[in-house]
Parts: structure tokens; sequence; C-alpha cells
């Protein structure tokens, strides 16, 4: 047809992280424009994250509908536009003097149509309303209280409800603004940055980069969690329509101390960082650019035969890949954007391929810095505990408990599989399943590891067999971390928390390596990176 690209997309042959022109905020405190990722973003969190500064990113990754709320999802099915945004400007910007070792100043923003126009850069927000901002109060009436250490949050499941595509334009009309006003600034040179986070008891260090995309059965990139529709359309919409990847996803790998970490860890030693920041969390954020090009060259040097683990962002890389052959199909490709093949050195690699042949990621080595992994528990709205418990007893033993702390000690103390249900009526442990109803409801196409993680007998036994439930969007509600919120939630929705030990992290690498992939909402891998910190424009990559 004419005017459609080619659509055969580009094959990489190993892994490879593509430098690219960053794209940071010039404040005076970058740690006030930056947010969790967006899935662990509640409702009170926007608004405090609003509150916070006139430019915080949530209002890109999440932005406000014309009614005025905000983290209201995109329906399922809805892929957003495909019409290319207007370009941004590619004119690089001279960074701040304070995430710049040169010590330039950066221009003064100008007042600009999507931004708040008072608001000085420092972080003061003008006492004037501001256009598109919310009131302190969320709509639920909960104060707006900043996000705290450690607190875990309900995750909003997209395509849980209708989204005006308005709001993806928003998205788009407000970074557009920002670049041209200078509330962002564009690095000069293409570069892969090291990322350092670091607090008590916490160090992690990676490189973020343009991950080259590949299809999970080439064994390059391999994804370890299921993923909804929902999240996948909203992702899509606000990429296609922004044209940028605005939070990096998460990646690990087993760098075996090689050339890549060895040079992460000596930049982090050695040179003055471009950004510091540090979030309530208790964290500090360090960010370095590495522009050298033999650096780049023996980092993917290095990183060619290897393979990464998706950690965090399964909805993002597959919304990437969605994106992908989208763009294929619907725009002319530039000449030599088939990635070479393996006789290829690692710069003619980094030559081939559009903006939409690659897709922003933190890459770890995991062996120089071990991943934290916590649980993500369940909340069963509408199933008092009551009725959970009584179903439960005729597969599972089930053990009254005192309180919660008290039955999430019995749920450390137990082997697996084991599970803990609270509800405003008590505590209650599960534990030593009857072994031939649990055979029986096991799919037995599934490998042994597979069958034997908490999160595949809770979709494939408890919720269907012994509640008659199905593990989805509308059914099961998720809290990350915090067993306490769980328990409040279940208490305020009249249902049961059913409260999870993490999964080891053995067993998520030896079933993502077998071609399997756990049930969706299954693992929590942190320290996650801070979104804010750098963006990607398809323009100006």
């Amino acid at each position: 047809m004419p005017g459609m690209g080619n659509s055969e997309l580009p094959i990489p042959d190993g892994l490879e992280l593509r430098p690219f022109r960053g794209v940071r905020f010039a404040v005076d405190d970058p740690a006030k424009v930056t947010s969790p990722p967006y899935d662990l973003i509640s409702d009170g969190d926007v608004h405090a994250l609003l509150d916070s500064h006139p430019y915080n990113v949530v209002r890109l990754i999440l932005p406000i509908s014309p009614s005025g709320d905000a983290n209201q999802p995109a329906p399922a099915g809805h892929f957003g536009e495909s019409t290319p945004a207007p370009g941004t400007s590619a004119n690089p910007r001279t960074p701040p003097a304070h995430s710049q070792p040169h010590g330039h100043s950066p221009a003064k923003p100008a007042s600009a149509p999507g931004a708040p126009a008072a608001a000085p850069p420092s972080g003061r927000p003008a006492a004037a309303p501001q256009p598109g901002r919310l009131a302190a109060a969320p709509p639920s009436g909960r104060p707006a209280t900043a996000p705290q250490p450690g607190r875990a949050t309900v995750t909003p499941e997209a395509g849980s409800s209708e989204a005006s595509p308005a709001r993806y334009g928003q998205a788009r009309d407000t970074l557009q603004a920002w670049l041209a006003s200078g509330v962002l600034v564009v690095d000069d040179r293409p570069a892969l940055y090291v990322y350092e986070q670091r607090g008590e008891h916490v160090v992690q260090r990676g490189l973020i980069g343009d991950v080259c995309l590949a299809d999970p059965a080439q064994g390059i990139v391999l994804p370890h969690e299921d993923v909804m529709p929902g999240p996948i359309a909203d992702r899509l919409a606000l990429m296609s329509t922004t044209q940028a990847n605005l939070e990096p996803i998460f990646l690990l790998y087993d760098g075996a101390t090689g050339t890549a970490t060895t040079l992460v860890d000596e930049v982090a030693a050695t040179r003055p960082p471009l950004v510091t920041a540090h979030t309530e969390d208790g964290l500090t954020h360090r960010l370095w650019a590495i522009t050298d090009e033999a650096e780049i060259d023996a980092v993917n040097a290095d990183l060619h035969a290897r393979q990464a683990l998706i950690a965090d962002g399964h909805h993002r890389y597959a919304t990437y890949r969605v994106l992908q052959r989208q763009e294929h199909a619907t725009r002319p490709q530039p000449a030599g954007s088939q990635v070479p093949s393996s006789g290829a050195s690692p710069l003619s690699r980094r030559a081939g391929g559009g903006p939409w042949d690659f897709g922003l990621a933190l890459l770890v080595d995991s062996r120089a810095y071990p991943p934290d992994l916590k649980a993500i528990h369940r909340v069963i709205p509408g199933l008092p505990l009551p009725e959970a418990a009584a179903r439960a007893k005729g597969a599972w033993r089930v053990q009254d408990q005192e309180d919660l702390a008290e039955g999430m000690a019995a749920l450390d103390a137990a082997d697996n599989p084991a599970f803990l249900l609270a509800g405003a009526e008590g505590v209650h442990l599960l534990t030593h399943p009857d072994p031939v109803q649990l055979a029986l409801a096991m799919p037995a196409d599934r490998s042994d590891r597979w069958n034997s993680l908490n999160t595949s007998i809770l979709t494939q036994f408890v919720l269907p067999k012994v509640w008659g439930l199905q593990d989805d969007e509308k059914t099961v509600r998720i809290v990350h971390h915090d067993p306490y919120a769980a328990l409040r939630l279940a208490v305020e929705t009249g249902g049961t928390a059913v409260l999870l030990k993490p999964l080891a992290v053995d067993d998520v690498l030896a079933v993502a390596a077998g071609g399997e992939r756990v049930p969706r909402k299954s693992t929590s891998f942190g320290p996650k990176p801070r979104t804010g910190l750098v963006l990607r424009t398809f323009a100006i990559d």
C-alpha cells in the first residue's frame, strides 16, 4: 500500500544498549520533579506529587483527564492516537549548573501552553491558580500526603474504567511546552547513563540506554510475567501520542562483574555526576553520562552474548514491541534501518534501526548488585473473610492467628505453599493443601517449578477451584509489599486480603530461562528506577 512503510522488523543478534540524547529537567531540586514508576502511584500520591512541584513528571506519565481525574487509566482495547506528534525541538539546550559539571546556567523557562506559567524552576509554586492543577485533596477525600519511605501502594489497574484520549494529547502538549520553554533540556551528545541508587543498606548501579527490542523467543530479553491488555493499551496510547519513552524499564543480567560493570563502578567512583537527587524514600540518586565511543563499544561488546531478565516493566516492554510494529507498518523506514547480523561491530549495530526499534531501559548486573525481591499481595473485594476461610477448609489446613503480626511470622516460617488470609474478622494461615486436589488443579503442561510457585497455586487452585473466582483486574486488587495496606483495603471493601511470601529469585530466573512466565504481579524487584531523572523522545533520539 502506498505510504505504508516496511513492516519487516529488525532482528537483533544480541543484547545491545544504544546511547541516546537524554532529556532532563532544568530545576534546582531534581528530586521534586521525579516520581515512582507509574504503576506504583496511588490516587493520593498523584496529588501529592503535583503539589510537590509544578513540573513534576507525573503530569507526563499519568496526565490529568479533561474532567480533572488524575490516574484515570485508558479503557481496554483503546490504542490511542497513531498520528505522530508534532515535532519537538531537537536543538540541544544548555543543562543547568546543578546537573552539569561545567557549571553552565540554564535559561529561565518562559511561560508556555500546557505548563504552569507562573512557577519558577526553583520549585516554589506560584500563588495564582495554575492551569490544570488539581486541588490539594484528592476526589476520595483522603489527605494528599507525600509518599513515605517504604510505603506500599495500591496499583490502579489500567483498563478498569473509561478515560478520554485527550489526556494523552495533554501529556504530549505538556512535554512539548516544557521542551520549548527550557523546563526540559536536551543533552548535547548521545550517552549511556550510569545510574546509582544509594541509601541505608541499599546500593544499586546500572546503565540507562536504549535497549534493542527482541522477540522473547530469541532469548535475549526474557519476560517472566504475563501481561494484561488494559495497561498495554494505556501505555501504548501515551507513548504513541507523546512519541517518547518517559520512564525506563528495569532489566537484570548476570554480568559476571565484566567490562560493563567495571566501567559503571569506575565512573561512579571517579567522575562528577550530572544529577544528584535526594528523594523522600531515603535514597540518593546520581546520574553520569558516558559519551566516549570506545567506552560505549566496550560496554556493548561485553553485553552482546548475555541475557537480560525483565525485573520491572513487562507491560512497557510489551508496549515497546507493539509500538515498534505499529510504527513500521505506518511510517517509511530510514535506509539501513535493519539491524546487521552478528558480524557487525557494536558501533555499526548502533547505527541501524529507527527510534521505535529501541526502548528506554535500566540494565543492572545482578551478580554485582543482587536485587531485592518483595511480595505482591492480593485483595478480593466482596469476598468476606469467614466465607473465604470456610471454603478453604475443604482443601487446606486453616489455622487461626492472633493478629496480623503473628500471622505474618507464621507465614514466613511455614513451608510452601502457604497463604495468609486477613480481613475485618481476623487472620487465618493456610498450609498443607490436599495433594490430590492440588495436583488436579495445576496444569499438566507446566513445569514442576512453575506449578510450585505460590502465585501459580493461587491463580490455578485457590482462586478458581476453592473460591470460584478468576484472577483478573476486576476481581483481584493488587497491593505492593505492605500487608497492613492490604488488610486496610480488605476491610474497606468488605473482602479478604491474601498475603504471600516473595518468590525466590532463582525460581523466577529458572522459570524465565525455561520459556515460561509466572502469573501476573508475582514479583516486585527493587529498588526500581526513579522516573524523571532522564527521558527519551523519538524526535531527539
